[in-house]
């Protein structure tokens, strides 16, 4: 991987880990429309250590509160039922669908499931779920009648069912052109919460497990000889200041406005994949995976 590459890879990973876009799609396609090798599934777990960094940063309060509850609820069963110690339970129990399949699925992961093909019907599939997801979520029906919209649910609301739901929606994220938020906000929509609860959720609940993937991914890459370690050090702390800039703009646009414009580019840009592979303008298959 040169310099150059870095650079585009980190800028396109921080640009798309937040928005329900897929960065890992965008990263395999980056690579695919330039004539680049695949950066390979380890590329892209080591890059979102810096975009997670930036969660970690941007949600630094919530965070502190939940460890600090988490960590006292240990020694007092009563504040388990606080909400912020029933946060970080939460996410421990959200993280668990994910964490398995992760290492079930390892070498599909790495392998198959970068096929162009897949990854544009991901693409449009999961972009028309949330599309229906959003539309519903503000657009309720009672009997065939329209009724005004009920309360959508927040945080406060989380029950232990919804975190493994939300996670097992997680889980689908291992396959490139889902979308770790995609999915995630899709199933937080169908469970009746608000845009803006799914959206943090999300967020949070992606700590554990991408923190995790990277961590492993880096010992398994420390181990091979020859590493570029200058060039994917970059990519990553650019991920991290272009992620941090587009969760704050993320969290300020779900207040007023819909995922609708995200749904149409999944759709089209789906499309056009399976146009230029149909074409044979692009080998659904092109580039091997970077070592």
């Amino acid at each position: 991987m040169t310099w150059f590459e870095s650079v585009i890879l980190g800028l396109v990973q921080g640009l798309t880990e937040f928005l329900p876009i897929s960065s890992s799609a965008h990263l395999r396609l980056t690579a695919a429309f330039a004539g680049w090798e695949d950066p390979g599934a380890a590329f892209t777990a080591i890059s979102q250590i810096g975009t997670e960094t930036a969660v970690l940063l941007y949600f630094r309060k919530d965070i502190a509160r939940i460890v600090s509850a988490w960590f006292r609820s240990l020694r007092d069963k009563r504040i388990r039922q606080e909400p912020d110690a029933r946060m970080g339970w939460l996410i421990i129990v959200g993280s668990i669908p994910i964490g398995v399949l992760g290492l079930v699925f390892q070498d599909s992961i790495e392998g198959p499931f970068r096929d162009l093909r897949l990854i544009a019907t991901t693409l449009i599939v999961m972009g028309l779920l949330l599309g229906y997801a959003d539309w519903r979520s503000s657009h309720p029906r009672d009997g065939g009648r329209h009724r005004a919209p009920a309360p959508r649910k927040q945080l406060s609301d989380l029950t232990t069912r919804d975190g493994l739901l939300f996670g097992a929606a997680q889980a689908l994220a291992l396959i490139p052109g889902v979308s770790r938020s995609g999915a995630t906000i899709t199933g937080g929509l169908f469970l009746g919460y608000s845009r803006e609860a799914a959206a943090r959720y999300s967020f949070l609940l992606a700590i554990p497990a991408v923190l995790a993937s990277g961590l492993f991914e880096l010992k398994e890459v420390a181990e091979q000889p020859h590493i570029e370690w200058g060039t994917i050090i970059v990519g990553t702390v650019i991920a991290f200041f272009v992620g941090y800039a587009i969760i704050a703009w993320l969290m300020r646009y779900i207040t007023t406005k819909s995922f609708m414009p995200f749904v149409v580019y999944r759709v089209l840009l789906g499309v056009l994949i399976f146009a230029l592979v149909g074409a044979g303008v692009l080998d659904p298959e092109a580039g091997e995976p970077a070592h």
